[in-house]
């Protein structure tokens, strides 16, 4: 059974209640369910009530409520010109719904009309019929598609992977790495270029989203993109160096002499998983705003990579 984050149904939360009521650990409970470790996570730390117990009726109306709410957002800024206005023109300058959701908070603080989630935001995009404006707001969002596209279909689009010999999976992962408390663990990953020939490399700290990116002059083969993201990584302050969480991308096949160069344990996220490396998948859509899908990563500069 696979189950979409967004779409846990009544009796998926009445097991999700019957396993914690019986000590099962959330990792496990996502096994049995079927879905991504993190779906659950989330789902018992925003349903769980003030006694600190899960509940499946109480977590089912908190998800009709958010869904209320989204829909409600979305109205909001179709019935107010000036909430309209300020999304539209925000937009226009490539800024992102989480962004602009935060920014409304922060600039129109007492002012609850002019607060809207980034979900409400994201869901007045794609409900605007045809037309120019829709076209140019798009254009604005970190991925410029024409539709939302579900889970199933991202899993569908991922690249096959071949297996990668002696690999850690993230699952092994230390306890602080998911909880971003303690700096020093890293994502990373490659943005490819035009017609695949070319590639640079990206590494974000989990913590403070430090980034890094890496060109990639020699190759994007194994052993250049391990000697390229040695290097890059041994300007790193040593205490800062704990470990990096990339996909199953050949490209990485040779982690445990990077490991060995670096003393940075390398971790694997489970294929088609793009969620869990939210934070380099969320980066690279910003690097991808400054080059664009076909850019030649071989005639970009480092004065480019570096104003990027």
């Amino acid at each position: 059974m696979s189950v979409n984050y967004f779409r846990l149904s009544f009796e998926d939360r009445n097991r999700i209640e019957k396993y914690l009521s019986e000590s099962t650990k959330p990792s496990h409970i996502a096994i049995k369910l079927g879905v991504n470790r993190s779906t659950i996570s989330r789902e018992i730390s925003r349903n769980t009530d003030s006694q600190g117990n899960y509940r499946a009726v109480y977590a089912h109306k908190k998800s009709k409520s958010r869904t209320r709410q989204r829909k409600l957002g979305r109205r909001k800024i179709l019935l107010n010109p000036d909430l309209k206005n300020y999304v539209n023109a925000k937009l226009k300058l490539a800024w992102s719904p989480d962004q602009i959701a935060k920014n409304l908070k922060t600039e129109y603080t007492t002012n609850t009309s002019m607060h809207v989630s980034h979900e409400a935001i994201y869901q007045y995009i794609y409900v605007l019929p045809r037309g120019g404006l829709k076209k140019t707001l798009i254009e604005g969002l970190r991925q410029s598609r024409k539709y939302r596209r579900i889970q199933k279909q991202q899993k569908q689009d991922e690249e096959m992977r071949g297996k990668i010999k002696e690999m850690l999976s993230i699952h092994e992962r230390p306890k602080e790495v998911e909880d971003r408390i303690i700096p020093g663990h890293w994502e990373s990953d490659l943005i490819i270029g035009k017609y695949k020939r070319s590639a640079v490399a990206t590494l974000v700290e989990r913590v403070t989203r430090y980034t890094l990116i890496v060109p990639l002059p020699k190759g994007k083969d194994a052993v250049s993109v391990r000697i390229a993201l040695q290097e890059a990584v041994k300007e790193i302050p040593t205490h800062l160096r704990r470990t990096l969480t990339h996909d199953q991308g050949k490209e990485m096949s040779q982690h445990q002499q990077f490991t060995i160069d670096t003393n940075m344990t390398v971790y694997f996220a489970d294929p088609a998983s793009p969620w869990q490396r939210g934070t380099n998948e969320n980066t690279n859509g910003l690097i991808r705003q400054f080059f664009p899908k076909g850019t030649d990563f071989n005639l970009v500069t480092k004065e480019e990579i570096q104003r990027a």
